[in-house]
C-alpha cells in the first residue's frame, strides 16, 4: 500500500527521527524542534495501522511534511498535523506551590520506596520515617527535582496492601519532606492514599493505573487541582502486570498500543477538567512487557511526544538491564540504568525516574553540556 492510498479509517502515529545537534546551517524549515528542549530532528516516521495491522510506514523529511500529509484523507491529515504540533508544543513548567519544575532540559525524579518488598530496594527505609526522610533530603541535595514516595510494591504478584497501612507508611515521611520544602509525588493507585498524601504535603499523583484502579481517583485529582502522572500498565486490577486484560493476542504493536492507551487517558483527564499542563505520561517500561516489548518502547520513546505532554521515563534497575547483562541482580544495574536515562533524554524524555540520583544527575548534566555545545557549533 502506498502512502497516498492509506485508508481514511487507519490510525496514524508519528515518531521524530533523523536527529541533528543544531538547526544552524540547515535550510529554513529543514528541522523541527521537540517541545521547548534542545532536541532537533529532520524527519517524521509516519506509521499507519488498520484493524490492528500496520498498513504503511514511511519517513518524511520535515521540510516535505506539510505537502505530504496534505495528500492524505482529511481526518488523517488533521491527525498528522495535530501529532506534529504536539511534538513541537511548549511543555509548560510544572507549578508545585512554591516550587517550579522546568522542562527545557530533562529532570530527575528520585524513587523513595517505603516498602518491605519492592523488587530493588524493598525494606531499605521501612519502620524509620526519619531515616526515610533523610534519604529523601539526600536525593534532593543530589539534584532530584521531584521525590516519588511509594508505600506499596508494584512488582509482579505483590500482595495487595490495605490503604490504611499504605497511608501509615508514607504520610510521616511526606510530612517531614514537605515541611522542608521538598517537591514530592506520591506513587499510589488508591484514592484514600492520594487524599492523605496530598493533605500531608505531596504535590503530584503518580498512578501506575492511570487513574483506572480506583473509581474515585479521577475525582480526587480534579478536586485537588494537582498534577498527575498517567502510566501504562496492561491491567488496572490488583496486579498491574497481568496480561490477561490484553486478550489472547497480547500486544499488536507495543508502541502503538501503549500510545493509544495513554492518549485515551489524557483525553479522559482533559474531559474531567484536568488541564493539559498538569498531565504527564509514562509508557510503563517493565509493566507487563517482554524484553522485546521493552526494547521497542525504549527505541520508540520519541513517539510519545505526540501526546503533547511531558514524558516520564522509568527504566532504573528494570529487568531488561539484567536480561542484557548476564542476569545482573537489581542492585548491580547502575550502568544500564544510567545508559537508559541518557538514551531517554536523547529521545526527548522530560523526566527520568531513578534510584541512583547522583549518577543520573551527572549523566544528564553531561547530556545538557553536549546538547549546548552541539547547538552552538557553527
Amino acid at each position: 500500500m502506498t502512502f497516498s492510498s492509506i485508508p481514511a479509517d487507519a490510525r496514524l502515529y508519528l515518531r521524530p527521527t533523523w536527529f541533528v545537534p543544531t538547526p544552524i546551517g540547515l535550510p529554513d524549515g529543514a528541522a523541527a524542534r521537540m517541545g521547548n528542549g534542545l532536541i532537533w530532528f529532520q524527519g517524521y516516521e509516519l506509521t499507519a495501522r488498520r484493524n490492528g495491522q500496520r498498513v504503511a510506514r514511511v519517513t518524511i523529511p520535515v521540510a516535505q511534511f506539510a505537502d505530504a500529509v496534505a495528500s492524505l484523507p482529511d481526518p488523517l491529515a488533521e491527525r498528522a498535523q495535530r501529532l506534529a504540533a504536539n511534538i513541537s508544543a511548549q511543555r509548560p513548567p510544572l507549578a508545585l506551590g512554591a516550587r517550579t519544575i522546568r522542562f527545557d532540559a530533562p529532570q530527575v525524579m528520585a524513587i523513595l520506596n517505603i516498602t518491605p518488598d519492592s523488587f530493588s530496594d524493598g525494606g531499605k527505609h521501612m519502620d524509620d520515617p526519619q531515616a526515610a526522610a533523610d534519604a529523601g533530603f539526600a536525593m534532593a541535595a543530589a539534584g532530584a527535582a521531584l521525590i516519588d514516595v511509594g508505600g506499596e510494591s508494584t512488582r509482579p504478584k505483590a500482595p495487595r496492601l490495605w490503604e490504611g497501612d499504605e497511608i501509615a507508611r508514607i504520610v510521616p515521611v511526606i510530612e517531614k519532606l514537605a515541611a522542608a520544602g521538598v517537591a514530592l509525588s506520591v506513587d499510589t493507585r488508591k484514592a484514600a492514599v492520594m487524599e492523605a498524601a496530598l493533605a500531608a504535603g505531596a504535590h503530584v499523583i503518580n498512578d501506575v493505573s492511570a487513574l483506572l484502579h480506583d473509581p474515585r481517583a479521577m475525582d480526587v485529582v480534579v478536586a485537588a487541582g494537582c498534577p498527575v502522572i498517567l502510566m501504562h500498565a496492561p491491567s488496572a486490577g490488583d496486579d498491574p502486570h497481568d496480561l490477561s486484560a490484553l486478550g489472547p493476542n497480547g500486544y499488536g504493536d507495543v508502541v502503538a498500543d501503549v500510545f493509544d492507551h495513554l492518549e485515551a487517558r489524557v483525553d479522559a483527564c482533559l474531559a474531567a477538567g484536568i488541564p493539559r499542563e498538569k498531565i504527564m505520561v509514562d509508557p510503563g517500561l517493565g509493566f507487563g512487557k517482554s524484553l522485546a516489548d521493552n526494547l521497542a518502547l525504549v527505541n520508540g520513546v520519541a513517539t510519545f511526544q505526540g501526546l503533547g505532554v511531558p514524558l516520564l521515563f522509568a527504566g532504573s534497575r528494570k529487568r531488561l538491564i539484567g536480561a542484557l547483562s548476564h542476569e545482573a541482580p537489581a542492585p548491580e544495574r547502575l550502568g544500564g540504568s544510567v545508559a537508559l536515562a541518557f538514551r531517554a533524554a536523547e529521545l526527548g524524555a522530560q523526566m527520568v525516574r531513578v534510584h541512583d540520583v547522583k549518577e543520573s544527575v551527572q549523566a544528564l548534566h553531561l547530556w545538557r553540556g553536549l546538547a549546548d555545545a552541539g547547538l552552538s557549533a557553527v
